[in-house]
């Protein structure tokens, strides 16, 4: 566990995972308390939200059930661990891609 600082943003981490909408909702929770522990899953649910778009509409031009499973499987990977770090009140970046998003969306702050 965290300290209080990960309490507080706490709520608009885990609602920044629930789809873009939801990560938008976080993004304008912590404009005015700028807490570091929900801006970190801000960015990390927003990598995984673009990712999932962007990553599906090109596997969708494969008509393969290999193909979109895999995809959809790496998604929901990401996804579901970056949501339970968030529960946990951890600063774990999601597998793979997740020093990226960090990298990426460091106007998020």
């Amino acid at each position: 566990m965290e300290s209080d600082y990960a309490k507080q943003g706490k709520t608009a981490a885990i609602v920044s995972y629930i789809t873009l909408i939801g990560t938008i909702i976080a993004f304008f929770m912590n404009q005015d308390d700028k807490n570091k522990f929900a801006s970190f899953h801000i960015r990390q649910a927003l990598g995984i939200n673009i990712s999932f778009y962007l990553l599906g509409a090109m596997v969708s031009m494969f008509d393969t059930w290999l193909i979109s499973s895999a995809f959809y499987i790496f998604i929901f990977v990401l996804w579901f661990f970056g949501l339970m770090t968030a529960i946990k009140e951890e600063q774990k970046t999601v597998p793979i891609v997740g020093s990226y998003f960090q990298n990426w969306f460091t106007f998020i702050k």
